[in-house]
């Protein structure tokens, strides 16, 4: 007899924020929250939690209907519309600017919002951490899901934990191809490294335990500058990952996070910073609208009900890690307009910046010998010349 199982569905949006791109404002999730209770109450999704990081409103709701279920993506599509009206109604900034349609179509795949769900069979305790991130991308996450699955020096139970010691699959999206990979570790590890070291175009979307095949993370990979084809916003990516008892235990996991790594975003979305892990009540996005933040939550679920959340990073333990980051985000605006701190001209396409090269376009003039030179570099580097 098949056990009935559970669907953990995080969705976000941006549907406008308090005094620029900052905080959600309060009436907007309880706009929200009317639309979710209602939803609760009749049936269709059985638990919900409501959050935000920064200026993303976040739905965390438990169903027994599946990924992409049309009833439940339509509702977190009415809870974002009616939390867009209310925007509206008090002024706030870039009201409904994730909703890329005015019409629902069936699931919100390419519809703006960002999506991580996970079918699950529950354990007897099934503890797992929902992260949510602010003025970054979905590629942001690759650094830690590789600390936590396949770094030994990260996760102790890689070494000494039979269930976990032969390792995970990770399933690799590339985000302008359209194409996915698995592939394993520890054995492919330089493989899955070539890949997701470039976060902006490689995503690890799903994590499995490789002895069963059990899902143990998932990521939203929606980037809204490909579906809409110019800036209309960061994607802000949401993750849930399941921790213990042949996962990575909850201080394995947490312990990716304790390094501000560098994540793309930032000001504009434009920017390179240190990803800094934060409490709820500091998840708003303030100094040169950052720098990036990230919360974590834990919950357990049982018969698709939410027993909790725990705040992950209100902890003292981690008042290093955003010192570090305080200072990382001094060092990179110390470059002002200059490259690292600014992305890298194939991520400054989908920003305001090709505006004001095509301005100053019709100024340029050719230079004799320059593509001619351009092009000799380009043959000897085909041919193996020096």
């Amino acid at each position: 007899m098949s056990l009935m199982k559970t669907t953990i569905s995080v969705i976000k949006a941006d549907i406008g924020s308090l005094a620029g791109h900052h905080v959600v404002h309060p009436d907007t999730m309880a706009a929200a929250n009317k639309v979710l209770a209602e939803a609760k109450k009749n049936g269709v999704i059985i638990d919900y939690y409501i959050t935000n990081v920064g200026d993303d409103m976040e739905l965390i709701m438990t169903h027994n209907r599946g990924e992409l279920d049309t009833k439940v993506h339509e509702t977190a599509w009415d809870a974002f519309k009616e939390a867009t009206k209310v925007a509206k109604d008090l002024g706030l900034y870039a009201a409904g600017q994730d909703l890329l349609s005015d019409t629902f179509s069936g699931n919100l795949k390419g519809m703006g919002p960002g999506i991580a769900e996970m079918e699950i069979e529950e354990r007897p305790a099934e503890p797992i951490a929902i992260f949510m991130a602010d003025k970054t991308e979905p590629g942001a996450f690759n650094y830690p899901q590789y600390k936590m699955f396949a770094d030994p020096f990260n996760t102790a139970g890689l070494v000494i934990d039979p269930t976990m010691h032969e390792g995970y699959k990770f399933e690799i999206l590339d985000v302008y191809a359209g194409e996915s990979v698995t592939l394993n570790a520890p054995e492919e590890i330089y493989d899955i490294l070539a890949l997701i070291g470039t976060p902006s175009q490689y995503v690890i979307r799903r994590v499995y335990r490789k002895a069963d095949n059990m899902i143990a993370s998932v990521t939203s990979i929606e980037r809204l500058n490909l579906l809409a084809g110019k800036y209309v916003g960061k994607d802000d990516p949401v993750m849930i990952v399941r921790v213990q008892h042949g996962f990575p235990a909850l201080g394995e996991v947490l312990e990716a996070f304790s390094f501000p790594y560098l994540v793309p975003g930032w000001m504009r979305g434009s920017h390179y910073g240190p990803l800094m892990p934060v409490s709820q009540r500091d998840a708003r996005a303030t100094r040169f609208d950052g720098p990036p933040r990230l919360i974590g939550l834990g919950f357990n679920v049982k018969n698709g009900r939410l027993v909790g959340p725990s705040d992950l990073f209100d902890d003292p333990a981690f008042d290093e890690t955003r010192r570090l980051a305080e200072q990382i985000a001094d060092y990179m605006r110390r470059h002002g307009p200059f490259m690292p701190h600014r992305l890298e001209p194939t991520e400054m396409e989908y920003t305001t910046l090709p505006l004001i090269q095509q301005k100053l376009k019709a100024r340029f003039k050719k230079e004799a010998g320059v593509a001619e030179a351009k092009k000799s570099i380009y043959e000897k580097q085909v041919e193996g010349g020096d």
